[in-house]
């Protein structure tokens, strides 16, 4: 199984699939269709029934029940594509056999990944490693969860005398820019419930996440040649870093963690006459994350005093809510997963989502849905690194979760 992975993710993580934000195609890029076309070979392969890779890029399969008896259909879902906060192309994925401990010279850049950098390493002495050359994400978010579904399912099949019900899986797009559950159609996937498979460490059960929200404040100035402009030229670039230094500087994700919410500045656009600053707002309370809003509007009303109200403005777009809000009715999701990490010696780490999911989205769509383990981590840059052996263990989760999901008292 171990080496099976390996080789999937090896095989996923080298087809470039970054999404693109500025896209108003659905998928936002044409290669993330690369791998959905290769996923899509694979499954077929594997003899599953009910594939379907539809027109904007969501593939589904089946795997059928092997037990007569009614139980919800469960899915397993992954997202295809890659984050564009950091290179996604060119992948060239480091192996580090059993890891010894110590610095990881990640060669194609002269950086390393360290232990005094990142301590969780020195949790996976032993393991194998997989990481980037320096030059590139890994794409482990959420390739591993792709590889980790898909060798679960293999496992069932070449093991029949394991009871499940009817199990659905389904990979999606553009997860990492927040349009993962778009046009995701909740009743042709046909799954009661599902899991996705987008966590990070060993251990990870999530069934709560951040409210999020985006914003953009767009400053409007007056272009005027430089020689001639006293008087005359407003600056939109000089407004738009002066709105960002009226903000307050404890309010960043540097200076957050737990539960505590941010307000991130993502990118500053435009020249002279236009400039455009884009940011994320996020909290696990719908109040806060109400209020970070209230904030943009109210610091741009405090420049409209000084230059007008037509100086500015700030548009704020819903992305996803907290999943909490409608898992807290489907418990025994939680319970089933939790018992099925204490079987496999993993003790359940219950800490909320610092990001979202498809999940988090899928579930206010009607379809619950929490977040388990793939054993990645620093995901969305250079040092990104999944531990081969904590995929093998969510593998064995989600066969076991399978498992359950046929011996679950669905009545009590």
């Amino acid at each position: 199984m171990k080496q099976s992975l390996l080789n999937r993710l090896l095989r996923y993580t080298q087809i470039h699939t970054t999404s693109d934000p500025k896209s108003q195609t659905v998928p936002s890029s044409q290669q993330q269709w690369d791998l959905l076309h290769l996923l899509k070979t694979e499954v077929e392969a594997m003899g599953l029934s009910e594939i379907y890779l539809d027109p904007n890029g969501y593939l589904f399969a089946s795997l059928p029940a092997n037990i007569d008896k009614t139980l919800p259909v469960l899915g397993l879902i992954a997202h295809v594509d890659t984050s564009p906060d950091f290179n996604g192309e060119n992948v060239k994925p480091q192996v580090i056999e059993a890891y010894q401990g110590g610095n990881i010279l990640l060669n194609g850049s002269g950086d390393y990944l360290s232990p005094t950098d990142f301590p969780n390493l020195n949790k996976l002495i032993g393991d194998t490693l997989v990481t980037t050359d320096g030059t590139s994400l890994l794409g482990a978010d959420d390739k591993s969860g792709i590889a980790i579904i898909l060798s679960a399912i293999e496992y069932l099949q070449a093991n029949p005398h394991i009871p499940h019900g009817k199990i659905r899986i389904g990979f999606t797009t553009d997860e990492e820019i927040g349009r993962g559950a778009d046009h995701f159609d909740v009743n042709a996937f046909g799954a009661d419930v599902a899991f996705t498979l987008d966590g990070g460490p060993l251990g990870e059960l999530q069934y709560e996440n951040f409210n999020a929200d985006a914003a953009t404040v767009t400053f409007f100035g007056r272009s005027v040649h430089p020689g001639t402009a006293k008087g005359k030229m407003i600056n939109a670039l000089e407004r738009a870093c002066e709105f960002q230094h009226r903000l307050p500087p404890h309010l960043t994700p540097a200076t957050s963690e737990g539960r505590e919410g941010f307000i991130m500045l993502h990118g500053i656009e435009g020249g002279i006459d236009k400039a455009e600053i884009h940011y994320i707002l996020r909290s696990f309370e719908r109040d806060e994350l109400a209020a970070f809003g209230k904030m943009l509007n109210d610091t741009l009303a405090e420049m409209q005093q000084i230059y007008g109200e037509q100086c500015g403005k700030v548009e704020i777009v819903e992305q996803y809510r907290n999943m909490r809000e409608v898992l807290d009715d489907y418990g025994y999701l939680v319970e089933i997963a939790e018992n099925a990490m204490r079987e496999q010696g993993i003790e359940p780490n219950l800490e909320p989502i610092r990001g979202g999911t498809d999940g988090s989205r899928l579930s206010f769509m009607g379809l619950p849905c929490p977040n388990l383990f793939t054993g990645g981590e620093n995901f969305h840059g250079r040092f990104e690194f999944i531990s081969v052996d904590t995929m093998e263990k969510a593998t064995k989760v989600v066969i076991d979760i399978c498992r359950k999901f046929a011996d679950y008292d669905f009545n009590k």
